[in-house]
């Protein structure tokens, strides 16, 4: 019994040891796959984010040197079409030199004028971006920085955009845009695949993912809210931004809603503010690189527990084999990364290398051996300096290199390179060194921009500046020139010239103004009408000021002066003064005394009314005599013969036949007269009124020639006798050169009213004729049309075009204002449309 009690604690001795032993050993192998999956995890963190920020950042530079390219600036100061495709030229160059997915350009209203895609189907040409933040941080002229999904193409991209200036010291013109593609940025970046590796905005929406099914998706989930103001944004499209079910039970863990757990890293996206690169590695992969060969380690222990050493000695052999196969996982892993940063070493658009201590070159990038026109093998082992300009090697090596061996880092170092073929650059430097485990270093990494089309630009903007500061010499002496001769016309001018605000307070008045009011412009400024004239007059000036401002324009009018010998009339021409913003900022006045030359018009004018109303009762007159005296010889005439004929046609038929033709004769004689009359004065005018005298005009005018002509009217009440005759005659007059002039095949006459006014119109289909080219003095009567019209108060207007016919309108009043209204209130010739 002792024995074998013995041998059954030795048996649970040693089956405790060996479990006690297994649980260590799993716990502490446990501990350690973890610790190895989080340094793994952590390594390919840190490498995504170097590889990641790299191409992120990568055109941000790119944007600043086109924004400054002449090219660009032109095409937005000009708008013209050879400069827009100047820049469009530059834009393409751009998209191949830096393999970028698009390059456009800008105007600070948001809309794309030029772009590098402009004969694709989703040309950005036209295309309104104003809502963009990079838009907006580059017109308030930062540097813009975004991550979004095309509107136009429906890609992914990273734009980096900057300010255009045309002054450095005035607000951008433009802004540049340089936009690269993610998923171009995805396979230089080979993100691991056993990983899942995620960039997130600050909302927690997934841009970049190694897993297509999660991109556009919510990392953590969102109220509605917020996911409506991610859809307001438009960063990402229109989604739905589903939640990819994962919640953080800590610091380092989350959790899906399938209860798979994943061990988490994050570290911040440099450039962009709020974005974070998450990395998670399945728990259960890691428990699962344990548990088998644990398994398969404790089975063979517990169950051959005797045959321990030949176990132990597999259990060795089996340890062994998992650390080589871990160490080659390791290598493999090392060597892939190794891979990935030679290929972006190598295919990066920037001129990459390493020098020693000594400053020997190590290595060069693809793209630097490229630009400098030599083969790697060329250039490996020799100094760096050897490919400086004389002065740019003294200085690297007395200032620069001193300076980067003892603080380990440089930045935007200038210097100058000389390519194989003798041509110089400009280029900016800066680099960073890599230490060993003592902290010395072994050899540096250094990135050098081609910038020398910026010092150009710079240089063209310095020269440019000097004109400009020229040209604002001479343009302040050509000003203080003018301010002279401005000067001397205000103060010799006979015209009275004012300028006020918008308020009506006086800013400036001339000599001539002075005078005529008897003030001193020293107590005028800063005063108002009201202050200074009498109050008709006040008002008078205060109206018409308000008429100016409200029509934004000049206007033309007629102002009363009481004086010492009298009122007298001046014609005003008032206009608007704007300020630069395009705002009014007053009004000025210039003032002509016309009162002798409306005193003479006036005179003129009654004189031919005088005239034309003495030449009404002539006419009048004339056609009496004819119809009544003439008329009735003619017809004792026509009886006469007819009596002779009847008396000889028995006994002379010759003779009675010429008695007969003189019959038809006197007949035509009495016709002809009886259209005189008519035509000198209608008795339809006089007996039955305007509407049927016209009625009968167009009725005898159609007959007479071969032109259709049409009368409407509509109630017309009984006008003065004066207005019927005007009006008679206009039409008279209109249609006569229609039938000489127009060519016409149709004429029309309208009689009717509006507003209280008498409108008669007379159109025509003619050729029609350029009424800027003739005036008062020339053909078609139209000086005696317009005076007709003056002369019983209303307004005469003809409108014309070659080609397109004429039409005269006359506007009567039917209560007409005296003939001194008439002629106060007549506008200047004009013509309707």
């Amino acid at each position: 019994m002792g024995l074998r009690h013995i041998l059954l604690v030795l048996s649970l001795l040693a089956f405790l040891s060996a479990s006690a032993g297994g649980a260590l050993y799993y716990s502490a192998l446990r501990q350690a796959a973890f610790q190895e999956a989080e340094r793994q995890a952590t390594t390919n963190l840190q490498l995504v984010h170097k590889s990641l920020n790299f191409f992120l950042s990568e055109h941000r530079k790119s944007a600043a040197t086109l924004a400054a390219m002449p090219d660009i600036q032109r095409a937005l100061r000009t708008r013209s079409p050879d400069d827009i495709y100047a820049a469009e030229v530059v834009l393409n160059r751009f998209v191949s030199t830096l393999d970028a997915d698009v390059c456009y350009l800008m105007d600070m209203r948001g809309i794309t004028i030029a772009s590098s895609n402009r004969d694709a189907p989703d040309s950005f040409v036209g295309q309104d971006f104003s809502f963009r933040p990079y838009f907006r941080d580059a017109a308030m002229g930062r540097r813009g920085a975004y991550l979004a999904l095309g509107t136009t193409s429906g890609k992914r991209g990273v734009y980096h955009s900057h300010a255009v200036y045309d002054d450095p010291d005035a607000a951008p013109i433009g802004v540049t845009v340089i936009k690269a593609s993610i998923e171009k940025t995805e396979k230089a970046l080979g993100l691991p695949s056993e990983d899942i590796v995620l960039v997130t905005d600050p909302q927690g929406v997934i841009f970049i993912s190694n897993r297509d099914q999660w991109l556009f998706k919510l990392a953590w989930q969102l109220p509605d809210a917020r996911r409506k103001q991610i859809a307001a944004k438009r960063q990402f499209g229109e989604g739905p931004w589903t939640w990819t079910g994962l919640h953080r039970l800590d610091e380092k863990h989350v959790e899906d809603r399938q209860g798979k757990r994943y061990l988490m890293h994050q570290v911040p996206v440099d450039l962009f503010q709020g974005w974070t690169i998450l990395h998670l590695r399945d728990t259960r992969l890691i428990a699962k690189s344990i548990a088998a060969p644990f398994l398969r380690i404790v089975g063979p222990l517990v169950l051959l527990i005797s045959v321990l050493v030949g176990l132990s000695v597999l259990v060795l052999y089996r340890k062994a084999s998992r650390e080589i196969r871990r160490r080659r996982n390791a290598e493999n892993a090392l060597r892939e990364s190794e891979t990935r940063y030679r290929s972006l070493y190598h295919h990066t658009p920037a001129m990459l290398h390493s020098i020693d201590p000594q400053g020997r070159l190590l290595s060069v990038s693809d793209y630097w051996a490229a630009t400098m026109g030599y083969s790697r093998n060329d250039v490996i082992g020799r100094h760096l300096t050897d490919f400086f300009t004389p002065q740019a090697r003294k200085y690297a090596l007395e200032t620069v290199f001193p300076q980067f061996f003892k603080n380990g880092f440089c930045s935007d170092i200038s210097y100058q390179y000389v390519k194989k073929s003798g041509e110089s650059i400009d280029v900016s430097m800066s680099a960073i060194a890599e230490r060993d485990d003592e902290g010395r270093i072994q050899r540096s990494l250094a990135v050098s921009i081609d910038v020398t089309q910026r010092n150009r630009a710079e240089e063209d903007l310095r020269l440019a500046k000097e004109a400009l500061s020229q040209y604002s010499r001479e343009l302040e002496r050509q000003v203080s020139i003018r301010s002279g001769e401005i000067s001397a016309i205000l103060k010799y001018s006979p015209n009275v010239v004012y300028i006020k605000d918008t308020q009506g307070r006086y800013l400036l008045v001339n000599s001539r103004y002075e005078e005529l009011f008897e003030v001193c412009k020293e107590d005028v400024r800063g005063k108002t009408d009201w202050d200074i004239l009498p109050p008709a007059v006040a008002r008078q000036f205060r109206d018409n000021d308000k008429q100016v401002l409200a029509a934004d324009r000049s206007l033309n009018m007629e102002e009363q002066i009481d004086q010492k010998d009298g009122r007298h009339t001046y014609l005003s021409v008032k206009f608007p003064i704007y300020e630069e913003s395009g705002h009014i900022r007053g009004v000025c006045g210039i003032a002509t005394d016309i009162t002798a030359l409306k005193k003479a018009q006036e005179r003129l004018r009654r004189l031919s009314g005088s005239i034309m109303a003495n030449q009404e009762k002539e006419r009048t007159a004339i056609a009496r005599e004819l119809h009544d005296e003439l008329g009735q010889l003619l017809t004792a005439l026509r009886m006469d013969a007819v009596w002779l004929q009847e008396r000889i046609k028995a006994s002379d038929a010759r003779m009675a036949q010429r008695a007969e033709a003189m019959c038809a004769l006197i007949d035509t004689t009495i016709e002809e007269v009886r259209g005189m009359a008519i035509r000198l004065r209608p008795g339809v005018l006089d007996d039955l009124g305007l509407v049927d005298a016209l009625e009968w005009y167009t009725t005898e005018f159609e007959r007479r020639g071969q032109i259709a002509c049409i009368f409407n009217h509509t109630n017309i009440p009984k006008v003065d006798n004066a207005v019927a005759t005007a009006a008679y005659r206009i039409a008279q007059e209109a249609l006569t050169n229609v039938a000489r002039y127009a060519q016409a095949t149709r004429a029309e006459v309208t009689l009717a009213m509006a507003r209280e006014n008498l409108v008669l119109t007379v159109s025509d289909d003619g050729v029609g004729f350029n009424v800027d080219a003739f005036n008062d003095g020339d053909a078609l009567g139209l000086a005696g049309m317009r005076e007709r019209a003056v002369l019983v108060g209303g307004t005469f207007t003809v409108s014309s075009q070659p080609g397109s016919g004429t039409r005269v309108r006359l506007i009567v009043p039917l209560n007409p204002a005296p003939l001194s209204a008439a002629i106060h209130s007549e506008p200047e010739r004009r013509t309707e449309p």
